[in-house]
């Protein structure tokens, strides 16, 4: 069986989200963690988190990318757990039973990513339509063979559909109201 575990290729997740994930961690998509969130009112850190983000499952940090690597029954066994501990500890799930049943859905999807090969990375990019959180997956394949593995050694990338992003420059270099 193949799961996520996170990946750092450069410092960039320490800068970008308020907590980065430990690089190795065991990963999940990590949407939940704004099911309650208004998404309009998201900004910096937080907003890069919901956007782009996979969660670690021990830090309960962000990365922007996930790593697909093999796993064992044990190790799934473990990520449950974990998981189910974080979210009735640390997230108020109502009872240990039901943030079990929830840890196992989020796990069973993150394995429904794995369908590459191994040390294949996967990005996400979140948006919220109709009401609802949307995410696209893609892909990046390594170019070779080559260890260990940097930013730029990554070619090919699969993908549902691009994400559109529009940037703003001339707004992004305008002084803000309280400068």
């Amino acid at each position: 069986m193949k799961l996520l575990r996170t990946i750092r290729l450069d410092p960039s997740d320490t800068f970008v989200f308020e907590r980065a994930a430990d690089p190795g961690e065991w990963a999940v998509s990590g949407a939940f963690m704004f099911a309650h969130a208004d998404p309009d009112a998201l900004e910096g850190k937080s907003r890069a988190a919901f956007r782009g983000g996979f969660l670690g499952v021990n830090s309960l940090g962000w990365s922007t990318l996930a790593q697909i690597v093999e796993a064992s029954e044990a190790d799934r066994d473990a990520l449950v757990e974990t998981l189910g501990r974080q979210l009735y500890e640390r997230l108020s799930a109502p009872d240990l039973a039901a943030a079990r049943a929830a840890a196992q859905e989020e796990v069973a999807f993150a394995a429904s990513l794995c369908d590459h090969p191994g040390d294949t990375l996967i990005a996400v990019h979140r948006t919220f339509e109709d009401g609802a959180i949307r995410e696209a997956f893609r892909s990046l394949h390594p170019r070779g063979t080559r260890k260990p593995m940097r930013a730029f050694s990554f070619l090919e990338v699969e993908s549902e559909e691009e994400p559109r992003e529009e940037v703003d420059l001339l707004a992004l270099a305008q002084p803000k109201p309280s400068e």
